[in-house]
């Protein structure tokens, strides 16, 4: 039998695990915003993260007000003139490093099926 379009691809990239973390309320927290944090904290500046990230400035500005008042508090705090610049607040390094921690635990425990999802997806790349 033919394989679909994309098959293949599915073969040569192994399954992973994502996390969101549902917050409530509509509120949820995953790898972009994480992602974006750390672009923040690695170039002081949300205009400089969001060109890293391949994000508009707009999008990038409202994800993090978006978590600033999700989480009821600055997890990125600016300066305005002179230099400018952004950095993360002790609330959004801990955030990143919880985040982390959480995908780490997350992704160990679920290595086992994952990898044998990888097998059977492989298996029927292969037709058969």
């Amino acid at each position: 039998p033919e394989s679909r379009p994309g098959a293949a691809d599915m073969t040569e990239t192994p399954p992973r695990l994502w996390i969101k973390v549902d917050l409530g309320e509509g509120r949820q927290l995953g790898p972009g915003k994480i992602a974006l944090l750390k672009a923040i904290a690695q170039e002081s500046s949300i205009a400089a993260a969001a060109r890293s990230l391949s994000m508009s400035y707009r999008r990038a500005w409202l994800l993090v007000d978006e978590m600033n008042r999700d989480l009821g508090a600055p997890v990125v705090e600016t300066r305005i003139g002179g230099r400018g610049g952004a950095h993360l607040t002790d609330l959004g390094s801990s955030l990143v490093e919880a985040f982390d921690a959480l995908s780490d635990a997350a992704a160990g425990g679920a290595e086992p099926a994952l990898n044998q999802l990888n097998t059977l997806i492989r298996k029927a790349g292969k037709g058969g």
